[in-house]
């Protein structure tokens, strides 16, 4: 994959998806309070349609995000359980011996637990994005989980390529989420101003998965017609 052109394409793509439309660009804002409906849009990008979709079929925009909930909700699940185990050891720990020794030994294995937890989770999601990705394009709910198949793309894309294009998408959010956090702060409207810059930043991180998916070697773009 090459990461700079992938990056271009998704940017180029959020902004002919909003720039210029503007029934659009507020339907989606409205779309983002709807969550699932927002979700259900990020499916129809996963699908690889281009340029980006209508707003239409509002009915299975709604049940798509709401199967990409539960999809991520149990892929969830072994982080959740991880992370229970190791703030409630930790907690239970503390309450049965306020010792020092006890203290230091609670305090190493919560270290040691959060290692563990942020490797899984790091794990679960270089799953997770192949396997939500799959159940759009399949419209089947049940190849979120086909592991050998996500196994398989994921070797196809390069499990280094495949890491180090999420590392750098990670970096970009992270920045775009840090001046979005700033905008808030702007007062009366600064939510405003934030509401309509997430949408196309929601659009260019779906293209961008989207690509990055077909980057292992299945390229069958749905185009609009």
């Amino acid at each position: 994959m090459e990461i700079g052109k992938s990056l271009g394409d998704s940017l180029e793509y959020a902004k002919e998806a909003v720039w210029g439309k503007w029934s659009r660009w507020i339907l989606l804002i409205i779309s983002t309070i709807i969550f699932p409906l927002i979700l259900g849009y990020t499916m129809e990008i996963y699908r690889g349609k281009k340029p980006a979709p209508e707003l239409e079929h509002w009915g299975k925009l709604f049940i798509d995000g709401l199967k990409l909930i539960v999809a991520q909700i149990i892929w969830a699940i072994p982080v959740i359980i991880i992370a229970i185990l190791v703030i409630g050891g930790s907690v239970f720990a503390l309450m049965s011996d306020m010792s020092s020794g006890a203290l230091m030994a609670a305090f190493a294995a919560m270290a040691m637990g959060i290692i563990i937890l942020v490797i899984v989770a790091f794990i679960v999601t270089l799953f997770s994005i192949i396997g939500v990705i799959r159940m759009a394009r399949t419209e089947r709910f049940g190849e979120a989980f086909n592991f050998s198949a996500i196994l398989a793309k994921i070797r196809a894309i390069g499990w280094g390529s495949y890491i180090i294009a999420l590392i750098v998408l990670w970096i970009v959010v992270f920045i775009i989420a840090m001046i979005l956090g700033l905008l808030v702060s702007i007062p009366f409207i600064g939510w405003l101003i934030y509401l309509f810059l997430m949408v196309p930043f929601i659009i260019f991180e779906a293209r961008y998965l989207a690509l990055l998916y077909e980057s292992g070697g299945e390229v069958v773009p749905i185009e609009k017609v």
